[in-house]
């Protein structure tokens, strides 16, 4: 049972990545990456790492892919480019891509296959449950966690201070049918001599 939950989550995953790539419009490829991130939840769960396949769903395949369907909700269907094509990009595109597939394919086959007779690891009691995360986020992992903290409320406040910046003041009307609008109190200003 768990060899037809994981290739199914492995297909959805992977189905799931390409349909975000393949997918023209923005609306859809944000819909299939929440398929993408809802499967690799699952092989999450299959891992016995809950605690992470529930932040996977409710962090990513939640918050963050609703603010995605709303911008892509917002921005539309606009087809333009993206990038500008780079110069010999068609005959270096598919070099790195073999030399990427070739280096993936030396990595499982070198590794992946010495385990395909074994068992697999041993898992302890209580891995990947909130109190085995909590433990190592608190005792082993604290400095690093209060940093990330640190930083995100630095990104935080930085993000409300621009955009504080960018509010744009109230246009100036040049030529204001008032004889006493903007347009006169330039020129009318003490100690400006005409």
């Amino acid at each position: 049972m768990e060899e037809v939950a994981f290739f199914a989550g492995a297909i959805g995953a992977l189905g799931g990545a390409i349909a975000v790539i393949a997918l023209r419009n923005p609306f859809y490829s944000v819909l299939a990456l929440v398929v993408h991130l809802v499967a690799l939840a699952g092989l999450f769960l299959l891992l016995h790492a809950e605690f992470i396949a529930a932040a996977q769903v409710v962090v990513y395949a939640g918050a963050v892919m609703v603010l995605y369907v709303f911008v892509a909700a917002y921005v539309g269907g606009v087809e333009e480019p993206i990038w500008e094509p780079i110069a010999g990009q068609r005959f270096l595109a598919p070099l790195l891509a073999g030399a990427l597939f070739i280096e993936l394919s030396i990595a499982i086959l070198g590794t992946g296959l010495k385990a395909i007779g074994g068992d697999g690891p041993t898992i302890p009691e209580g891995f990947g449950s909130p109190a085995s995360i909590g433990e190592l986020m608190l005792e082993r992992f604290l400095i690093a966690f209060e940093a990330a903290s640190l930083l995100l409320l630095v990104a935080a406040v930085g993000a409300v201070v621009l955009a504080a910046r960018r509010k744009q003041e109230p246009p100036i009307v040049v030529g204001d049918a008032d004889p006493g609008g903007p347009g006169r109190e330039a020129e009318e200003a003490p100690g400006v001599v005409s």
